[in-house]
């Protein structure tokens, strides 16, 4: 399953500070259908993302019965990412 939207980075300030993209609602819907097939626990969701020209293997976290995308300090300094930016995200799940 082929996925591509856009979102707005944003920052969880939590004991592990991360920066996440939020996938939007008929994707999240999309990827919970396949959910069962694909999950390794606790309903984390094994991806390839991509932003921009860079790539990387990621796991997507379920948040308020959406997926959050989580974006690494390195992913975010390849891209010239900052919080507030609004970034298209493509995601490979194999199913």
């Amino acid at each position: 399953m082929d996925l591509e939207f856009a979102g707005e980075v944003w920052h969880w300030r939590g004991p592990a500070p991360y920066f996440f993209v939020t996938v939007p609602d008929p994707e999240s819907a999309a990827i919970e259908s396949a959910s069962a097939q694909v999950t390794y626990g606790w309903g984390m969701i094994p991806v390839r993302a991509r932003i921009g020209a860079t790539r990387w293997t990621t796991s997507l976290w379920p948040k308020d019965g959406r997926y959050v995308v989580p974006l690494k300090v390195k992913i975010r300094a390849a891209e010239g990412i900052e919080l507030g930016d609004v970034v298209t995200v493509g995601l490979r799940v194999d199913v």
